[in-house]
């Protein structure tokens, strides 16, 4: 392939990669609520979290050491489109349309959503849903193998060079949720909160499984003879856990990747809440909670464009520490805000998110990749999406579903059971307190990062 052209060809996989997750990230949990899943939303979120664990650091290891990375990525997503799409066709042959209980405005006009009929069999969607994201989640970790490893065929800087192509995978994430926002089906319901957008979703993996095999190749690099059982495995990466740097590098990974998916799991759920309440009921912003959450995606892609800058001027240390305490505000900003007078806050937080998600993910990757041989990248990036979205997310969204199940839907059971009208029950769950827990959490471990992590700049000049 021929240097000219390679930055336009990632950016095209890039936009593809993100545009699949952008499609259901973000509205899964409104879609899930309506469904009467509410209380499981949190499960389908640690999910991903849970398949991080092992299969980007098992689909690393392969794309290392037999199959080039640039097919596993083809093979992934197809497998990843099969399933989502089987999913959104199971949504659909069991599922209706009804008119919702609860007001949509001042005027009591009822609105049509989504609804579960007694045929839906939860393990079977669930089960469709697990598959999916099983082999999408480790795509995430090997596009970026699969960029690096093109841009440096093509005698130029990752650092520099990849940060403005990663830009194009979050417009592509953000253009995937606005088609979700604004496209309505013959019921009048929006994709954002129906079955389709699993078919969005998946109609793009299998886009990007075609595509991938366009890309340049990535060589195997088979274990030498006589090697052991670790390196043949590719397992050596977590070697890199007895240095001590790359154990606390990890561990943080880890404590911070627990913010990642509470936002992507309960924020339109939260913001829709608000129709609900006569005096929200008929504004902009609670009609189009994934038009709002965009602002988070429009912010991270003027940040990612700040990144070498930043880790010039500040360092490693100073970027992941200004990301943690931007998951601060974020939270923060959700539980003192509203979609009417109060939207300025909601702005504000989709502002910090472009910093607290940028600043730790794309720096660390990059991190990774200079710190660690060539002969296990692959495997470094997976283990570091496994401490990320793997471990830290699927803890992180477990605890923040307790946490949100008990100041939200608990109460609202209690109150409909109670025969109390839709203002009274939005009253009854405690948005504004969970969003202030989880807030609280993301400011002890910036401390704690403060205190423990030293700065690997200094170290390197100090050696």
């Amino acid at each position: 392939m021929k240097n000219n052209n390679i930055t336009l060809r990632l950016i095209v996989m890039n936009f593809i990669e993100f545009a699949i997750w952008g499609a259901y990230l973000t509205s899964m949990g409104s879609f899930l609520a309506d469904a009467g899943l509410g209380p499981k939303i949190w499960l389908f979120f640690a999910t991903q979290g849970f398949v991080s664990i092992f299969m980007p650091a098992l689909m690393g290891i392969v794309a290392d050491k037999w199959i080039p990375a640039q097919k596993v990525l083809s093979l992934c997503q197809l497998l990843a489109g099969v399933f989502m799409i089987g999913a959104g066709v199971y949504a659909m042959s069991n599922g209706t349309f009804i008119q919702h209980p609860h007001t949509s405005g001042i005027d009591g006009a009822l609105h049509t959503v989504y609804a579960s009929s007694p045929s839906f069999n939860f393990t079977v969607f669930y089960l469709l849903y697990l598959l999916s994201v099983a082999f999408f989640m480790p795509t995430i970790a090997i596009s970026n193998s699969v960029a690096y490893n093109a841009l440096e065929g093509a005698g130029k800087d990752s650092v520099k060079a990849f940060p403005p192509i990663r830009v194009f995978g979050t417009i592509g994430f953000i253009c995937s949720m606005y088609l979700v926002n604004f496209l309505s089906n013959s019921h009048g319901v929006q994709f954002q909160h129906s079955y389709e957008q699993f078919f969005v979703s998946g109609a793009f993996s299998l886009v990007l499984c075609a595509y991938a095999l366009t890309m340049p190749n990535c060589p195997c690099k088979p274990s030498s003879e006589g090697a052991g059982i670790a390196e043949s495995l590719g397992l050596n990466a977590f070697k890199l856990f007895k240095q001590k740097q790359f154990a606390i590098f990890f561990i943080f990974s880890m404590l911070l990747g627990a913010s990642l998916q509470i936002t992507n799991g309960y924020a339109n759920t939260f913001i829709t809440s608000f129709k609900e309440n006569p005096l929200f009921a008929s504004s902009w912003g609670a009609s189009n909670a994934n038009a709002i959450i965009s602002l988070g995606q429009i912010s991270e892609t003027l940040c990612i464009l700040l990144i070498p800058f930043c880790m010039k001027k500040f360092g490693i240390k100073n970027v992941m520490l200004i990301a943690m305490f931007a998951w601060v505000f974020r939270f923060g900003f959700f539980g003192l805000g509203n979609p009417g007078s109060g939207v300025w806050l909601f702005i504000l937080s989709g502002i910090v998110y472009g910093v607290a998600f940028d600043f730790f993910n794309i720096s660390g990757s990059l991190y990774v990749n200079e710190n660690t041989d060539n002969s296990i990248r692959s495997s470094a990036q997976g283990l570091f999406m496994l401490m990320t979205n793997g471990l830290g997310a699927s803890i992180g969204t477990w605890a923040a579903g307790r946490v949100v199940n008990a100041l939200v839907y608990n109460p609202q059971a209690k109150a409909i059971a109670a025969g109390l009208d839709p203002v009274q029950v939005s009253a009854a769950g405690h948005w504004d307190t969970a969003w202030y827990v989880f807030a609280g959490y993301a400011l002890v471990v910036g401390v704690l990062f403060a205190i423990l992590f030293k700065n690997p700049e200094k170290e390197k000049a100090a050696a």
